[in-house]
């Protein structure tokens, strides 16, 4: 082939999956290699294998040795908040009240581009800087958000899935639009956006809760004319949300009925929390082939309840997994995995070490149907490359002294890892983990007042 780019080598130990493994010795699920390299030219992976094999093959390409940590495909997060950057950690509700005192609040400073175009690259440097390169976000309502937000991921050649928020109810003056302005501003970022190098769009109306029936009455207009976007919003998370949905849709059968009754359900669906279903609302997900997105960090930090990942999986039903940020409590897709482990325990399900890293890689491309283009090692994917390191910690290099097998380096790096176990991250080919951002932040001279 003819490359109009240097290749590289990337060497260390490979790591990818084909399908979700049952454990350690179901080796057909996932490919290892305890001395391999990746191939990557023009941002696109040509070979994964053993190294010997790979440098005799390209003996011109720059070798970039990463042993002895693990090479995995980059983590996909598929559910965040792009607007709640500045909002993590604030203190002390659950999720209507955590909505009305700190994001909306939050969402209108979005409304002015130099802070939407600021944000944009920390959040970015914060994915990258904890492994993530694929990521599905919420603007804010304003268009300026999402265009901020794309504008930043085409500099990297990052892969990116947002929208802008529908939302014309139950929101302060300043965060609402209306049916048709949320309709337009919608369909002219589509038209921007959609598919335009590594972005795609989601049609986002944040939930049943902030839009009227005319306006996701015009969200499924759009999801009708553009069958190929995404759809993404909020369904079952918590009780109070779900009792107050059947007051606005006192005629819907459900919370999912809602979405359900204007053409939003189907396979590029991506359903945040999904915790308190009905049996007709799993039904419904098997039937539409509408995706779940498990929150494990945020569900318990809002105390909204424990997700059924073995239940809807009995079913059929593909669950995605994310961090929720920010009432997710992490950016890591590893603590996001420690907190996914324990919600599990509780409901007596076990989640291995090597399904948990097939679930953020592989399993999470495969709910958006672009495991073609991400979430493995193969040939011709994107080279989004994420390379960790087991001992990044005094704990976990204590820890490690006594781990004898693959699985049990994953399990550390899934309960004790976080940014510091991420030594680097490709994306589409290029290092993309940097110290950290202090773009667009203010020097802070004085002390937080008590």
């Amino acid at each position: 082939m003819t490359n109009s780019q240097p290749r590289t080598l990337l060497r260390g130990r490979t790591l990818d999956f084909n399908r979700k493994p049952l454990d350690e010795n179901d080796t057909e699920a996932y490919n290892y290699q305890a001395d391999g390299a990746i191939l990557i030219a023009n941002g696109k992976i040509e070979a994964t294998g053993p190294y010997d094999q790979l440098s005799a093959r390209a003996p011109d390409a720059t070798v970039i040795d990463h042993r002895p940590h693990l090479l995995m495909p980059g983590f996909i997060d598929m559910h965040v908040h792009f607007p709640q950057v500045q909002v993590i950690a604030s203190w002390g509700a659950q999720l209507l009240d955590w909505l009305n005192t700190y994001t909306f609040p939050e969402e209108t400073r979005f409304a002015e581009e130099a802070h939407a175009a600021a944000m944009a690259t920390h959040f970015c440097d914060l994915l990258t800087g904890h492994g993530t390169t694929t990521a599905v976000a919420f603007g804010s309502v304003h268009s300026g958000s999402v265009e901020a937000l794309f504008t930043e991921a085409a500099k990297r050649n990052m892969c990116m899935i947002s929208g802008k928020v529908m939302m014309d109810r139950n929101a302060p003056d300043g965060l609402r639009d209306t049916p048709q302005a949320g309709y337009d501003d919608s369909k002219a970022l589509i038209e921007k956006w959609h598919g335009v190098g590594r972005a795609q769009y989601a049609i986002t109306p944040r939930f049943a809760i902030t839009s009227t029936p005319e306006q996701l009455d015009m969200a499924g207009a759009l999801v009708a004319e553009h069958p190929d976007c995404f759809v993404q919003t909020h369904l079952s998370e918590n009780h109070d949300e779900i009792a107050f949905t059947a007051e606005l849709y006192p005629d819907a059968p459900d919370y999912l009925g809602v979405y359900e009754r204007y053409g939003l359900l189907g396979q590029k669906t991506l359903l945040g929390h999904a915790i308190h279903l009905t049996p007709r609302e799993i039904e419904v997900l098997a039937d539409t082939r509408s995706k779940p997105i498990f929150c494990p960090t945020s569900n318990l930090f809002l105390g909204s309840g424990l997700f059924d990942d073995a239940g809807l999986s009995a079913r059929g039903i593909q669950n995605g997994i994310a961090t929720d940020v920010g009432a997710g409590t992490s950016y890591s897709m590893l603590q996001t995995l420690n907190d996914g482990y324990k919600i599990l325990q509780l409901q007596n399900q076990k989640l291995h070490p090597l399904a948990a890293f097939d679930w953020i890689t592989r399993g999470n491309a495969d709910v958006l149907g672009l495991s073609d283009k991400i979430g493995s090692l193969t040939e011709g994917s994107d080279a989004d490359i994420v390379v960790l390191n087991a001992r990044s910690t005094h704990a976990m290099d204590l820890r490690m002294q006594r781990a004898e097998t693959l699985s049990e380096e994953l399990f550390i790096l899934q309960i004790l890892g976080d940014d510091r176990a991420v030594e680097q991250t490709y994306v589409a080919g290029e290092a993309a983990k940097t110290g950290r951002c202090s773009a667009g932040l203010e020097d802070v001279t004085e002390p937080v007042a008590a």
